[in-house]
């Protein structure tokens, strides 16, 4: 199944996802919690397996399964790759949308925004979940949700010039070498959202958000690419 499918299945079953655009946004979250409380499922807006098998009884999906359903949060940072900030004197204005939409005082592209970025992910596709105190500021990502272990979806959380200071970045859990770097999907990374790798001996907390279920994934091992290891996503 894909986001498509899923607001053409909401729509079927008489709760109105919003526009069938194949794109996760407050309505079609709201439809899917709205289901969910209908049929006595836990109320979390995610189509997990249960959510799924209910939903589908009558409306079967077509499509081949889309990796990242039943992680909106990483889907969202995934769509959003190539994203850039403006490098005139303005600001990217979706950059600026994405603070506006969750309250977050913001008012320019060339102040760090690697929080920013993990805040709207996390914040526009869990409607629920709490997002840390001060979320431009990467280090406070380690409060945020549970400590788990790195997996494709965790919030990734580095030092930045000290680990003793309080400098950091904060992205998602794209991959690692073994034995070498992580690859991180984040934003502020060579001023865009894209993947870059950061060094092992520099990560601080891999966290997981507290109104979803327990993560259970596993490392995902890519092969080294020579790509160089960033060292400043400032």
């Amino acid at each position: 199944m894909n986001v498509l499918e899923i607001q053409q299945a909401l729509h079927a079953k008489g709760f109105d996802p919003g526009p069938h655009d194949g794109i996760r946004g407050r309505r079609t979250i709201d439809a899917i919690m709205r289901f969910q409380a209908a049929n006595g499922l836990v109320v979390d807006g995610i189509v997990g397996p249960v959510t799924a098998k209910v939903l589908f009884t009558t409306f079967k999906p077509s499509a081949k399964p889309v990796v990242g359903v039943e992680l909106p949060w990483y889907a969202e940072a995934w769509r959003l790759v190539g994203v850039t900030e403006d490098g005139s004197a303005g600001s990217n204005q979706q950059i600026l949308a994405w603070a506006r939409d969750l309250g977050i005082p913001y008012g320019d592209d060339e102040i760090p925004w690697c929080g920013l970025f993990v805040a709207h992910c996390i914040g526009s596709q869990l409607t629920n979940e709490p997002l840390p105190t001060g979320p431009l500021g990467a280090r406070s990502w380690g409060r945020f949700g549970n400590e788990v272990k790195p997996q494709p979806g965790a919030v990734m959380v580095f030092w930045r010039g000290s680990k003793d200071g309080f400098k950091g970045h904060v992205g998602f859990y794209a991959g690692e070498e073994k034995g070498g770097p992580y690859h991180i999907l984040g934003g502020n990374q060579m001023d865009k959202v894209c993947v870059t790798k950061v060094a092992r001996d520099r990560f601080l907390h891999a966290r997981w958000p507290s109104t979803v279920p327990a993560a259970n994934g596993k490392a995902l091992v890519v092969a080294a690419d020579g790509k160089p290891v960033s060292t400043n996503e400032a």
